[in-house]
């Protein structure tokens, strides 16, 4: 792993665009001639000939611009295929009028003017200017390609008063990307998602699978300079807010669907298990001692040969290990990776069929008949045997210890590699789950990658971001990283809780080590999902290996398992609505400017701003809590008020508030996720403003609830008259409860706090799931 390396492909990009740079004033200048546009209008949209190249923009809602633009001005232009975008362009009324130096085309909510030298300015219906493109975009002639594949740049003017987001996940440290450059290309550890939005109320989504570099470092110019295209494509996204930007983006590539409520617990990883023995041992242990956990997760090693179905001789019975594990209330994530060692019957059948990225080790996932076969050799059989999840290692994919991403120069089943250098962790991912659907409804797809693209939430793909080091350096940059890429569109994401283990392997008995775990799994504990893995110096990883800190890490898995009730309806939110669980403060409070730079706090859900703590040694930090009518410290019961505070954070604490009217539902104590279902709830209100919340339930697995096998709960807190209302129920499922116990608790300082169950409650209710009234007695 290396993070800093700089490819030869980037520092030519980076040159080459510092030269167009030079160029900004020239490129900027009003448009002097006075030429006429030839435009033709259709059902979907224009075609324009302007004096360089010819556009083509497509209406794909009220908000959403879709536009391409060609380097053959009157000719129709050639498009690579985009196969993440499953949505299309549904098309939307709009109005086409024309000045006399400019044609504008109207939708509800974006207005767009052309001009003739291509430059193009894009408004809100109130005409707001949210961003201009520059004339003088250019198309070069890739030499070692075949005519009619370009070396393209695009140039923008953003303006001053912008913060700028997304682009996948990143190592650098940054938040807000203005002022910068990011390289769009997939390596272990850094994410090529090319969506970015901004604070104007836009998103961008780049549509290419080639490497681009994202260049801003002059704030008044931003270059999208992609290394391989027929033509420019992208999407311009109307919001004004993030998460209608992001619903945007999800129209175009798919909705993310849920995942087995047992993914929202812990997972136990290491690199590695090497036994069933071992394997056993450790679920057994986490079931005696009493600690929380769902998934056991075998890394690398376990096949005879890698692309074989079969295990190795320290695994002499994995049908029968898998039983017992189920057995255990656990379910296996197992380790699977696209490259073939050449002894494996797997890989003389891809080459046999020239099915493999050239002479490289990876099969082309881009072709359908080659995941067929992958899945046919490989995942089918695994699934058959017991295997709830696959996790599909090294998607880049990782060639050589420094080597990712697919190669250019080479033929792939969607055309020319250099068309599609980042698309690997999308078509692989995407080969799996088609594969998964089509064989059961009965056991939801989950696949983690350790790379990611556009559409990859539409495959029950999550991310993880690397090989990280095992640094507080290293886990500080976690955080703006897993926002900006959540922010990208991708909802589920996790890390290597205590880092991969670089620069060098770490002892869970070296105490410096066992802190940095504490605080990354405090941070892990609010995070999409909750990871821990790694390659530890004396083999051990497990919860109780990290000696008095165990206690702490200990009280945060209870918390994960408490709040699955609130975890589980979000993630119904993010399938239905295209909510994003894991966001940045700028997502709520885009008006507040305060929030722009701060990658360091983040909301989990609605409900709860998290500020990890990523310095050794501290025992507070200082933190920004955004306009609210109040908070209150989760710990402690306290109102706090809004604006900048330090906030204590001993090692077992870290800072978390809730704001006022939220409704909180805390699950039982239990030791996974589906025990104890139908056991009472804990509603924890915090006054202080109105709130709802929609309690979400359904069996816990299997693809019901697409056939609306689902159950929900509406709740509403009216704080003038202290009136909690549970209101009818919506829905149903097989093997629903037909009651269940609410237990009410009003939030005060000692009361309603921490990750312990409350043992008085306000008021308990029985719901049989007409609606209820609950009228709570105020206390001064």
């Amino acid at each position: 792993m290396q993070f800093f390396h700089v490819s030869a492909r980037l520092r030519r990009a980076l040159a080459e665009s510092m030269m167009w740079f030079l160029l900004l004033p020239m490129l900027a200048a009003p448009c002097l001639a006075q030429s006429e546009l030839t435009s033709t209008a259709g059902k979907t949209g224009i075609v324009i000939a302007t004096k360089t190249d010819t556009l083509r923009i497509e209406v794909c809602g009220a908000s959403i611009l879709h536009i391409i633009a060609s380097p053959h001005p009157g000719k129709s232009e050639a498009l690579s295929p985009t196969p993440w975008i499953t949505g299309g362009c549904d098309p939307a009324p709009y109005h086409l009028s024309e000045t006399g130096t400019s044609r504008i085309l109207t939708t509800a909510n974006i207005r767009l003017e052309i001009f003739p030298d291509g430059s193009m300015t894009f408004s809100d219906s109130r005409g707001n200017t949210l961003l201009k493109e520059l004339g003088g975009r250019t198309y070069d002639q890739v030499p070692s390609e075949s005519a009619g594949i370009y070396h393209t740049r695009s140039f923008f003017q953003p303006s001053d008063d912008e913060a700028i987001y997304g682009l996948g996940q990143h190592q650098s440290g940054m938040f807000n990307y203005r002022g910068s450059s990011v390289y769009l290309s997939q390596t272990n550890t850094d994410v090529a998602v090319p969506l970015f939005l901004s604070t104007k109320g836009y998103g961008v989504l780049w549509n290419t699978a080639s490497s681009t570099l994202f260049d801003n470092r002059t704030p008044h110019m931003l270059i999208m300079d992609t290394t391989a295209e027929r033509s420019i494509d992208y999407y311009f996204i109307a919001g004004p807010e993030p998460d209608q930007i992001i619903h945007g983006y999800r129209t175009l590539t798919g909705s993310a669907p849920m995942f087995g409520k047992w993914a929202y617990g812990l997972f136990q990883s290491k690199d590695r298990y090497k036994s069933q023995d071992e394997l056993l041992h450790v679920a057994q242990e986490y079931r005696s001692k009493g600690l929380p956990l769902d998934t056991l997760v075998q890394d690398w090693h376990w096949w005879t040969t890698q692309g074989s179905a079969e295990f190795n001789a320290e695994y002499p019975d994995p049908k029968g290990m898998f039983a017992a594990l189920h057995a255990l209330h656990l379910h296996v994530m197992l380790s699977i990776w696209p490259t073939f060692d050449s002894a494996a019957p797997i890989d003389a059948e891809m080459r046999a069929k020239t099915w493999m990225l050239g002479n490289t080790d990876a099969y082309d996932a881009t072709n359908p008949e080659a995941q067929n076969l992958y899945w046919k050799r490989l995942a089918g059989p695994l699934l058959r045997e017991g295997v709830d999840a696959f996790w599909l290692d090294a998607t880049e994919p990782e060639l050589s210890a420094t080597e990712h991403g697919i190669p250019p120069g080479g033929d792939l089943y969607l055309g020319r590699s250099a068309l599609f250098s980042n698309i690997y962790p999308y078509s692989d991912s995407a080969g799996i789950y088609r594969n998964w659907r089509a064989t059961t409804q009965e056991k939801r797809a989950f696949i983690l990658t350790r790379s990611g693209f556009s559409g990859q939430q539409h495959n029950a793909a999550a991310t993880w971001s690397g090989d990280v080091y095992s640094t507080f350096w290293s886990l500080e940059r976690q955080i703006p990283a897993g926002l900006n890429f959540s922010i990208s569109g991708i909802p589920y994401w996790t890390t290597d809780i205590g880092g991969y283990g670089y620069p060098s392997f770490k002892s869970t008995e070296d105490p410096a080590f066992r802190e940095l775990v504490t605080r990354w799994f405090e941070f892990a504990t609010f995070c999409p999902l909750f990871r821990m893995h790694g390659h530890r110096e004396n083999n051990q990883n497990e919860l109780w290996s990290f000696g008095d800190d165990s206690r702490i890490l200990a009280v945060y898995d209870r918390l994960r398992y408490r709040m699955l009730p609130y975890i589980y309806s979000l993630a119904w939110k993010v399938t239905s609505e295209d909510y994003t669980l894991m966001r940045p403060l700028v997502m709520d409070w885009r008006s507040d400017r305060a929030t722009w730079e701060i990658g360091d706090e983040y909301m989990f859900g609605p409900s709860l701003l998290v500020a990890p703590v990523t310095k050794s040694h501290a025992t507070s930090r200082s933190l920004y809590l955004p306009s609210s009518p109040r908070w209150y410290d989760f710990w402690t019961g306290a109102e706090v008020a809004a604006g900048h505070h330090v906030a204590d954070a001993p090692l077992d604490r870290i800072p978390l508030y809730v704001p006022a009217g939220t409704i909180l539902p805390l699950g039982p104590e239990v030791q996974y996720a589906a025990q104890d279902q139908d056991a009472p709830l804990e509603l924890r209100i915090y006054p202080g403003a109105n709130g709802d919340f929609r309690l979400y339930e359904d069996a816990g697995d299997g693809y019901g609830y697409e056939h609306g096998e689902r159950a929900i709960i509406p709740l509403r807190w009216d704080d003038a008259h202290f009136t909690l209302t549970i209101g009818a129920r919506e829905g149903a499922y097989p093997g629903m409860a037909k009651s269940r116990q609410f237990r009410i608790i009003l939030v005060r300082p000692g009361h309603g706090t921490g990750e312990e169950v409350t043992t008085t409650a306000e008021q308990e209710v029985s719901y049989s799931g007409a609606p209820v009234e609950v009228h709570i007695r105020r206390r001064n």
